[in-house]
C-alpha cells in the first residue's frame, strides 16, 4: 500500500461517521452518562422561554461572525423562541460558503442534522448534512467534484471546518437533539446575523451564486426571533 493510500485510508477511518459506526458507545448509553447534567443545564432555559421540553422541532442558527450558536425551540404551536446562546470554542476559516474538501471553510447555508455521534472523536457531536442540494447542484455545473464533508458540530475547542462548542455545550446540543429527534430538527449556517441588517463585504470566495444562497439563508432565519 503507498503512502497516499495510507493516509487515505486513515482519513476514512478516522471520519466521525467511521466512528459512529464502530464506537462502543450508543447513543442511550450517552444519554444516560450525561442526560440528567445536560437537563440540570438547558431545561431551565426552557421554561424561562416557554416552550416545553422536549420540544417539537428545534433550529440551530450558526453565525460565523458573531461566532456563536444559537438554539430555538418551538412547543406545538410552532412559534420558536430563543432558548439560549452558546459561543464558539473554535471555527476555522473566514466569511463565505465551503467550496471544497480542504479549504477549512465552515459551510453556509440550510442543513438537515443527519446523525448524532456517540463516539465522536471530539466527545460528542452532531453530523452537518454538507453538502446539501444547493451545493451539489451548483458543485455539478462548474465542475467540482470533491466538496468535502463530515462537517460536525462537536466538543472541544479546535476545528477545520466544524464548529467546536466545547464539551458541556457538546453535552447538551446533544442530548437535546436525541430527546427531540434529529429528523425535527434543521441547522442554519449564516456568514451574519441578517435580521440586525448586517453585510457581507468580504468572503473568501464570491461564486455568482452566492446572493441567492444569502437571500435563502434571510429568509430562513425571519421566523427566529433575535431575543
Amino acid at each position: 500500500m503507498t503512502v497516499g493510500a495510507v493516509v487515505a485510508w486513515n482519513d476514512v477511518f478516522n471520519s466521525e461517521a467511521v466512528q459512529h459506526m464502530i464506537g462502543r458507545k450508543t447513543i442511550a448509553d450517552r444519554v444516560d452518562e450525561y442526560g440528567a447534567v445536560a437537563h440540570a443545564r438547558i431545561k431551565p432555559y426552557f421554561e424561562r422561554a416557554g416552550v416545553t421540553y422536549p420540544p417539537s422541532s428545534v433550529v440551530l442558527l450558526g453565525l460565523k461572525r458573531e461566532r456563536k450558536l444559537c438554539v430555538y425551540a418551538a412547543g406545538p404551536a410552532g412559534k420558536y423562541r430563543l432558548i439560549r446562546e452558546y459561543p464558539f470554542h473554535a471555527a476555522s476559516g473566514v466569511l463565505g460558503p465551503k467550496m471544497k474538501e480542504g479549504d477549512r471553510q465552515v459551510p453556509e447555508g440550510i442543513y438537515p442534522v443527519e446523525l448524532i455521534n456517540p463516539s465522536s472523536l471530539f466527545h460528542l457531536s452532531l453530523r452537518v448534512g454538507y453538502p446539501n442540494d444547493f451545493d451539489k447542484e451548483h458543485a455539478a455545473a462548474e465542475g467540482r467534484t470533491d466538496l468535502g464533508g463530515d462537517i460536525m458540530i462537536h466538543g472541544g475547542a479546535k476545528s477545520v471546518g466544524c464548529m467546536a462548542m466545547g464539551d458541556p455545550a457538546a453535552e447538551d446540543l446533544f442530548v437535546l437533539a436525541a430527546d427531540t429527534g434529529i429528523e425535527n430538527m434543521k441547522i442554519i449556517i449564516a456568514p451574519v446575523d441578517f435580521r440586525r441588517g448586517e453585510r457581507v463585504t468580504r468572503t473568501k470566495y464570491r461564486p455568482h451564486w452566492l446572493p441567492a444562497l444569502y437571500a435563502d439563508i434571510r429568509q430562513a432565519m425571519e421566523p427566529l426571533p433575535l431575543e
